[in-house]
Formats: structure tokens, sequence, C-alpha cells
């Protein structure tokens, strides 16, 4: 959520520089991925928790810096929020396979490509300019349904997120977002914030998530009722 709301500042746009920034997008995920290679379900909900609030104090930072000009150290902070996103996005891909492997694997390519597409915009390379939070949106949409589909968490926290996603694509229409700014932003706020609050004190249901993770192994989706 912070890098998302980063991307709400046009004084965000900042030169990047920095090899070990850079290596550090990529060296950070890796470590998180390999470390969940044999997934203990509700360690895997924490460290996603963790990360996911990293990557909202951070993207807060960056917004602080980049308000009082201090640019080096804002593109550096969100440097960092782009590389907690990542890990979280990882972390969420393995964490909702057992719902649907396929939405999964979708919800994951549309985050990347978000935090791809805020790259750019942050290195002045990219030839057109797409609102990263355009993608986040769609992103935030499959995980709250992928959420209520679950067996392990609760579903408020899917219509949340859910909620959240429609905020963010408010987006699409520069207009529109201008218009309703800034309560367009407290869905995203609240929806992605409630669910980093459950991740890290809850976790998720480790037995319904073995359950569900046995009953569909291929991710087609999930007809069972709760108890």
């Amino acid at each position: 959520m912070g890098f998302a709301l980063e991307q709400t500042m046009n004084s965000m746009l900042f030169n990047a520089g920095g090899i070990d920034m850079t290596v550090y997008l990529i060296v950070v995920p890796a470590m998180v991925l390999e470390r969940v290679s044999e997934p203990s379900p509700r360690l895997m909900a924490r460290i996603a928790g963790v990360f996911y609030l990293l990557n909202i104090l951070t993207g807060s930072l960056a917004i602080f810096f980049a308000a009082r000009g201090h640019v080096a150290w804002a593109n550096a902070v969100n440097l960092a929020a782009t590389a907690c996103y990542i890990a979280v996005t990882l972390l969420f891909y393995e964490m909702f396979k057992p719902v649907s492997r396929s939405l999964s694997l979708i919800a994951a390519f549309l985050s990347l490509l978000g935090c791809a597409f805020g790259l750019l915009g942050i290195f002045h390379v990219a030839s057109f300019h797409v609102n990263p939070l355009v993608f986040f949106g769609l992103y935030c949409l499959l995980i709250g349904y992928l959420i209520f589909r679950s067996t392990f968490l609760p579903r408020i926290l899917g219509v949340l997120m859910a909620f959240g996603g429609l905020g963010w694509l408010t987006f699409l229409s520069p207009a529109l977002a201008k218009s309703l700014s800034p309560y367009n932003l407290i869905p995203g706020i609240f929806g992605e914030g409630a669910l980093t609050v459950w991740l890290l004190a809850m976790a998720v249901n480790e037995r319904r998530w073995r359950e569900q993770a046995r009953v569909l192994p291929s991710g087609v989706g999930f007809q069972g009722q709760r108890p």
C-alpha cells in the first residue's frame, strides 16, 4: 500500500541511481522465495505481513522525503518499498495457490507489472505513462476474491481488499481520481491495512490452508463450507 500511495505523488518521479539498490530489488525477493520454498502457512503469512508493513512505512517515508525535496533519500526509500511489495507479491502467490493457482499467478503478474511501471517512472525511461495504481487495483480485486474463496482467512478481509481495489481503479481516469481525491485513497488504505494487521496478529488458519491445498492441488475453485 505504501508503494501504491507513493505513485499518487507527482513529485516522486526522480532521477534514480545506485547499483546497490537495484541489486537489493533482486536479492531480497529471491531470498524470501527461497525461505518459503517449503512453506509453513502461518510463517509465510506473518512474513508477508512484515513485508506489507515495511512497504507501508517505507512508502510513507518516501512521500515525506519527496515533499521536502530530499530527492536521493526519497528515491532510495521508494526502491526499498518496491522490493518489499515484490516480496509480498511472491508470498501471496504461494499463499493463495491452494485457492486457485491460475488466479494467484495472474494476480502476481499484475502486481509485478505495476511495480515495473512504477520503477520505469522513477528511472524516467517510460515512453508512455500508465499509472501503476491501475495494476494494483486489479491486483487487490483478485486478492480480495482469492481471500473470499479461501477457507483460511476471514471473508470480510476479501471484501475490504476488493473495495480497496475499486478505489485504486479510479486512477484509470486522472480527472476522476483528482475529483475524488483524497477519498478514493481511503478504501485501499483501510483494506490493505486491515489485511496487514490480520496477517501480523493472526496469520492464517494452518489446518484449513493445508486441507484446501490437499483438496485443490491444481488450484481449481473451492466450493467447501466453512464450519
